[in-house]
C-alpha cells in the first residue's frame, strides 16, 4: 500500500526484454536505506517488487499483464521514473490509498499556467473515467492528486511548484502517456451494487445489508 507521496525521482539505467516481460535496473539513492529484496516499490505509480539489491538502485521484475496495461513498456534507459516506498505502520499518511494496481493509462492532452500552478488535462476511457470524480482523487504515475474537473472524455488536475519540480509529472507534455490509478472505493462500491441485481446468486443484496444494520 502506498500514499502517492513521491519520494524521490529515480532512473532507469537498464531494460532487459523478454518475449512477455522484462527487467528494469532503477538507479536510486534515498529509496534505498531500508530496501530488502522482496519488498514493494512503487515505480511510476506500478507496485513492483525488488529483486536484487544494488549499491546504487535496485531491479525489479515486470511481468506480461503489468506491460500491457501501464506505461512502463516504452520507457528506455535514461527515463526518469517516480519511486515511492510501501507506506510505514507508523507513517504520516499524506495522499490517499494508492495499491500500486494501475488501471489503465491516460494521454496528456494540455497544459495551463494559473499563475504559479499548472493545469494538467488528461484524456482517459469511458472505463476509467466513471471513476473518477470532482475533488476526489486519482493517481498518475503515482503521485497523488486531487481531481479539479471531469467531463466526459476527459480529467483535470493542478498541481503546485513543489509537485512539478520533485516529481516526473513537471517533464510531461501533451501527447505524454501516464499511468492510472482511480480511487479504490468507487470500484469497490460499484461490485457490491451489482449484487442487488442478482438476488438468485446468494451474493450481498441491499436487504441482506439492511438486515445486518448498514
Amino acid at each position: 500500500m502506498f500514499t502517492g507521496i513521491i519520494e524521490e525521482v529515480g532512473t532507469l539505467r537498464a531494460v532487459q526484454r523478454g518475449a512477455h516481460s522484462a527487467v528494469l535496473t532503477i538507479g536510486a539513492s534515498r529509496v534505498l536505506s531500508d530496501l530488502k529484496i522482496g519488498d514493494s516499490v512503487a515505480v511510476n505509480g506500478v507496485c513492483l517488487t525488488a529483486t536484487r539489491l544494488l549499491p546504487d538502485g535496485f531491479t525489479a521484475d515486470v511481468m506480461h499483464e503489468t506491460l500491457n496495461r501501464s506505461a512502463l513498456g516504452p520507457l528506455e534507459p535514461g527515463s526518469p521514473v517516480n519511486l515511492e516506498r510501501a507506506m510505514a505502520a507508523g507513517g504520516r499518511f499524506g495522499g490517499h490509498i494508492v495499491s500500486g494496481h494501475i488501471d489503465g493509462t491516460g494521454t496528456i492532452r494540455a497544459l495551463r499556467r494559473d499563475d504559479n500552478a499548472v493545469w494538467y488535462t488528461v484524456s482517459a476511457a469511458p472505463a476509467l473515467l466513471k471513476y473518477i470524480v470532482e475533488k476526489g482523487s486519482i493517481a498518475i504515475d503515482g503521485i497523488s492528486l486531487t481531481v479539479a474537473a471531469v467531463d466526459a472524455a476527459s480529467f483535470s488536475v493542478s498541481i503546485i511548484p513543489h509537485t512539478a519540480a520533485s516529481t516526473i509529472l513537471g517533464t510531461k507534455r501533451p501527447g505524454d502517456t501516464v499511468n492510472l490509478e482511480t480511487d479504490l472505493i468507487g470500484k469497490y462500491v460499484e461490485k457490491l451494487l451489482t449484487f442487488r441485481d442478482q438476488p438468485a446468486s446468494g451474493g450481498l443484496t441491499l436487504e441482506i445489508l439492511r438486515q445486518n444494520g448498514f
